[in-house]
């Protein structure tokens, strides 16, 4: 049975779960739970602190899991990432007071606060700066101003909560993460389990960003309409009970699909339709 360790808590739960139950397996129905068996699947899901599961997964006793990769450089852990799951994302990035640091070379024989603090020391690390870096838990804007720390590292998305505390962001980002499946390294992956596993999560990914489109064009349309729609391979194309018109279907991004919609009416398309993909195999 595949065992598999899935965050129990913060921002990466909620979408963990949901998009492992759009791939078919088997969620938990209350947040107490720790284990939950998918026997139709033959999956074994372990909820996990999301810092904890890579080092649950480095050490061989679950096969894969599902974390941040900011986690997992965290961690140390000898695991490595094997699908992005475009979700979760964040950046890191330095800050202090305007002026104060200008790059990171002026880091050097400073103090660094931090939540990730394997993050920041490896970073640091590879760019030849020594500087002293001290864990915290939590908020960490408040360690300049209590003299705790000259700089923060800190995930940052708009910036609103550093100005509000009188900082200012320095330097290229530290990293940028999003949510991944993660296995130990030097696992040959070969296992079918695990391959069937991604192959599933690979098809709502795709699922999700892409919409099945129908329409309706005359004959001497279809060229231009294909243009328009290429599909994957190549569209489904149909011909209608009235001669001289086609229908249409074929995957295209969901992003552009409104723009994708008025150039075929314009065209002269009609009965033009989107429908959600809920999973697909390419």
């Amino acid at each position: 049975m595949l065992r598999i360790a899935v965050p129990n808590k913060g921002s990466l739960s909620g979408p963990a779960s949901a998009i492992l139950h759009e791939a078919g397996y088997r969620q938990r129905k209350e947040s107490k739970e720790l284990v939950t068996v998918d026997p139709d699947n033959e999956v074994e899901f372990f909820y996990l602190r999301p810092k904890d599961i890579a080092i649950y997964v480095s050490s061989g006793k679950l096969d894969i899991g599902v974390t941040g990769e900011d986690l997992l450089i965290d961690s140390g852990a000898q695991a490595e990432v094997i699908l992005p799951l475009g979700f979760a994302r964040s950046t890191f990035r330095f800050a202090s007071r305007p002026g104060a640091v200008k790059d990171i070379a002026d880091l050097a024989g400073r103090t660094i606060a931090t939540s990730y603090e394997g993050i920041v020391a490896k970073y640091l690390d590879e760019r030849g700066v020594e500087a002293s870096v001290v864990h915290l838990d939590g908020a960490v804007e408040t360690a300049i101003e209590l003299g705790v720390a000259d700089a923060i590292a800190d995930v940052v998305e708009t910036g609103t909560s550093l100005r509000n505390a009188g900082l200012e962001v320095f330097g290229e980002p530290i990293m940028r993460s999003e949510a991944c499946v993660i296995r130990a390294k030097g696992n040959d992956g070969d296992d079918p389990k695990v391959q069937q596993f991604l192959r599933r999560l690979q098809g709502v990914l795709v699922a999700r960003t892409y919409v099945m489109m129908d329409y309706d064009c005359r004959a001497e349309h279809l060229e231009k309409a294909v243009a328009l729609t290429p599909g994957l391979e190549s569209p489904t194309v149909s011909p209608l009970h009235n001669e001289g018109w086609v229908a249409v279907r074929a995957m295209v991004p969901a992003k552009g699909a409104q723009r994708i919609m008025d150039d075929l009416y314009d065209l002269g398309a009609r009965a033009i339709l989107t429908t959600a993909i809920h999973a697909c195999r390419l």
